[in-house]
């Protein structure tokens, strides 16, 4: 049963402490872990993958044979039925257009003697992480690969673990139909490595990006500075902000699609009436019951769900900002009214038909978010995840020499008379 509780009166900080504490990432067992499997990557390569392979997904490999063959691919579509390939084409129409819209541009500015500007590059190589198992969303691989299309980066590089039976036909579909360069069979920790690393059999990599469980996780941020990643994600959330003239059927739905994602996700409804909390909490009781992933709904719901009942609308929001949601829907009679007020979220969804798998699917702005209260300070993943920008810079002698008494005074106020005396060589002082 989800919990209620009543903030007309005086908002209880404690339930957001119990919001962040559900995401701590730093667990030493874990760390020491990831980083023995780091560090035998790094020196044994595609024997470390194949042994790896065999003790964590129970799948033999030769040292050579990681890559994802062209049977594979065709044995994919077989297994998938038309339906899903003309919804995964339209998705990644939409999901295209929609970061063409991101893209930058190079640019210079002249004032007489003087250019300046900025270089705008692609990466060159982008590794994506593609989970296994239970948790192989083939909406992730154009999420993640689209972006990095657009910017322009030449090799996409895709891991995903196998599984006994192979890899999942609908991942291998999806990464296809974008155009993925290669695909390798290796998943975890080892996975990571490789990309960071290079192995004889997978190519090194500039960037990382991609879902993961803790293991990848912990990996992705012991590997930073070898190479770039997108974020270090935490359990999936949605907070749905509603009014009396929302829909409990509609809103209950909205939270359970992300209750299922995992026992820690948290899925919280805001609301200023009394009588659509009890409408929800019935309605969630009574879907949940026809749902598939039913056990780990309710372990999500009784831990980390809630319903919040507040005065005005203007406390929704302040809650709103103060949790920074990954999802935030607004099912009022009037969202575009209130999204002014909105500071700190993910993805904001506004109207009653606008839900979250809408995003997570075919919309076209991208499903990678910022979870955790992280989205106070980042963003969604876009094209920018997937460029470089160099500086340009320069000055003729004369333009030089206008400022070269203020560059002397500052690089000698800080002691460093060799940036003061670069200077001065090209006016012999």
């Amino acid at each position: 049963m989800i919990k209620i509780y009543d903030f007309r009166d005086k908002i209880d900080e404690s339930i957001f402490k119990r919001l962040s504490n559900r995401s701590k990432l730093e667990r030493k067992d874990i760390v020491k872990s990831v980083d023995e499997i780091i560090e035998n990557v790094k020196t044994y390569g595609d024997k470390a993958l194949s042994s790896y392979t065999l003790k964590f997904d129970g799948v033999t490999i030769d040292d050579n044979s990681f890559e994802v063959e062209k049977e594979e691919i065709d044995d994919a579509y077989n297994k998938v039925g038309m339906s899903f390939i003309n919804a995964i084409r339209k998705a990644i129409k939409n999901i295209t257009e929609y970061h063409e819209n991101q893209k930058q541009k190079t640019w210079m500015d002249f004032k007489g003697g003087i250019v300046y500007g900025q270089k705008v590059r692609a990466l060159e190589k982008v590794g994506i992480y593609v989970p296994g198992g239970t948790a192989s969303y083939p909406s992730s691989v154009l999420m993640n690969a689209i972006p990095a299309k657009v910017a322009g980066v030449k090799e996409i590089i895709m891991v995903t673990p196998p599984g006994k039976d192979g890899l999942n036909p609908y991942v291998l579909v999806a990464a296809n139909e974008i155009g993925i360069c290669k695909i390798y069979k290796v998943g975890g920790a080892q996975a990571v490595a490789a990309l960071a690393f290079g192995t004889k059999s997978i190519p090194k990599v500039d960037k990382i990006v991609g879902p993961g469980n803790i293991y990848v996780a912990m990996a992705k941020r012991s590997l930073y500075g070898y190479v770039d990643i997108d974020m270090v994600a935490g359990p999936s959330e949605v907070l749905v902000i509603a009014d009396e003239y929302a829909n409990p059927t509609y809103v209950a739905a909205d939270l359970l699609s992300q209750a299922e994602h995992d026992p820690m996700a948290s899925a919280m409804l805001v609301t200023t009436s009394y009588e659509l909390s009890r409408d929800v909490s019935s309605e969630i009781e009574r879907q949940m019951q026809y749902l598939k992933r039913k056990d780990i709904i309710n372990k999500s719901i009784e831990d980390y769900g809630a319903i919040i009942i507040v005065k005005e609308l203007d406390d929704a929001i302040e809650i709103a900002n103060q949790i920074a949601p990954e999802h935030l829907e607004l099912d009022i009679k009037n969202p575009f009214e209130m999204i002014g007020g909105i500071k700190n979220a993910g993805a904001v969804f506004l109207g009653e038909n606008s839900p979250e798998p809408l995003g997570d699917y075919m919309a076209g702005p991208n499903h990678v978010l910022p979870t955790s209260g992280t989205a106070r300070f980042f963003s969604p993943l876009s094209v920018d995840d997937f460029i470089k920008k160099m500086s340009i810079l320069y000055y003729d002698k004369e333009s030089l020499k206008s400022v070269s008494d203020d560059i002397i005074e500052l690089a000698e106020s800080e002691g460093l008379d060799a940036h003061a005396n670069s200077i001065k060589v090209r006016y012999k002082r």
